[in-house]
């Protein structure tokens, strides 16, 4: 089974983000870098499917030459091989189209995506992805099922669960709650460093990048006012005091 695995790199979830003086990016100096919290239970969902069915699981990155350290990171998580598409700044669109022609010769029988980044929020790519293969796709997947050919999927929704059967291949994008994402062993970092990386540029893809989206600026949240510390030893009275700060100045009641 050929089970393809797409990863991206992000800023670390604890590291403070300050956007750049001119609005065209955020200041990278400093920022620790890591695998997408929702690419890994990609990552994981691909491993067990190997393990479950036997075959090979490929990671594809695309980013700059730092990315090669989040596939390094996903084979040493159990993963056979990388793919790592050296282009920087790609928007959803040119990011699914590289990704695409990467993966197309591999042949896959599935791909795993994470449900979205956690930078850029977009969501779109896994779904893109799979328009620009010709294979159907199952979306924000808690639970998984592959046999004979086919996947069952659990989806979440409001109040519910849909249960989805899709052909193979298709493309999953995962949610928390799929599984478990492992660590990497100190054996399998060791291995890592020996397993193979296919490094392509635009052109070896045959492709040319052409944005169809571009981010205008970017602004960081407005300065929260800091909080009130309402005092006193009655606690009757701070209550009244509370009510009256939550109508007359927070106006929420």
């Amino acid at each position: 089974m050929n089970i393809v695995a797409c990863v991206k790199q992000v800023p670390d979830t604890e590291a403070l983000i300050k956007v750049k003086p001119d609005g065209s990016g955020i200041d990278e100096g400093g920022i620790k870098w890591v695998m997408n919290p929702y690419d890994e239970y990609g990552v994981e969902a691909a491993l067990k499917l190997k393990e479950a069915n036997g075959g090979e699981v490929t990671v594809v990155s695309l980013g700059p030459a730092r990315t090669m350290e989040t596939i390094r990171t996903a084979l040493a998580m159990g993963a056979d091989k990388g793919v790592h598409i050296t282009i920087d700044g790609a928007d959803a669109y040119n990011t699914a189209a590289a990704l695409a022609a990467a993966i197309k010769d591999i042949n896959p029988d599935i791909v795993f995506c994470g449900q979205r980044a956690i930078d850029d929020d977009s969501g779109q790519v896994g779904s893109v992805l799979a328009e620009l293969l010709g294979i159907p796709q199952v979306t924000i997947v808690t639970g998984l099922e592959v046999a004979d050919g086919k996947v069952k999927a659990i989806k979440p929704i409001e109040g519910a669960q849909l249960v989805i059967e899709s052909a193979m291949p298709c493309v999953v994008t995962a949610q928390k709650g799929l599984n478990e994402p492992r660590y990497a062993s100190l054996p399998g970092i060791m291995k890592a460093k020996k397993k193979p990386v296919d490094v392509k540029d635009a052109a070896a893809l045959g492709i040319s990048i052409e944005p169809k989206a571009k981010i205008a600026r970017m602004t960081p949240p407005p300065v929260r006012a800091p909080g009130k510390i309402i005092a006193g030893d009655d606690p009757a009275a701070k209550a009244a005091e509370l009510v009256k700060l939550l109508r007359e100045e927070a106006k929420v009641i």
